[in-house]
């Protein structure tokens, strides 16, 4: 049953670590394709946040969020591995951060093809994100071990 558990985390992570090394192959000195990808979408995701909330989110440099993004992925998954609760809280940091920025299927009418797939796409994510809650759950459910002290004999 421990194989089983931990083969299905290196699965799961192996997601995670091999897009976190192909962006570190990728990075270069301008963040690679995943830095021209995300800015648009970041500011897209800005502008939204600034129009619907109010609250202006401050310039961020694209590769600043890439290098982010491998951190979260890299580190997090390697500690997801070894069945680590923060390994699962920094995938879900960056599930919660990358899904609504990558997968922008709101700026999209819902007839528009690009609607579609970013929402498929984004529904993949969250299921994701309910995958890492889930662990994180049945992780702080099953209690931990408490050592048995010897019995005190009793002395007269």
């Amino acid at each position: 049953m421990a194989f089983a558990s931990f083969l299905g985390r290196v699965l799961f992570a192996s997601v995670f670590i091999l897009s976190a090394y192909q962006e570190f192959n990728e990075f270069g000195v301008d963040g690679g394709p995943a830095a021209k990808a995300l800015r648009p979408k970041f500011d897209a995701f800005t502008h939204r946040v600034h129009s619907q909330v109010g609250f202006q989110l401050p310039q961020i440099d694209t590769q600043i969020l890439i290098a982010g993004a491998i951190a979260l992925k890299g580190l997090g998954g390697v500690l997801f591995i070894f069945g680590s609760s923060f390994g699962a809280l920094l995938l879900l940091l960056h599930q919660l951060i990358a899904t609504p920025i990558h997968y922008d299927f709101y700026n999209y009418e819902s007839e528009d093809k690009e609607f579609t797939q970013l929402f498929i796409k984004f529904t993949q994510n969250m299921a994701l994100f309910g995958a890492l809650l889930f662990f994180i759950g049945m992780k702080n459910s099953i209690p931990k071990r408490q050592h048995k002290k010897a019995p005190k004999t009793k002395t007269y």
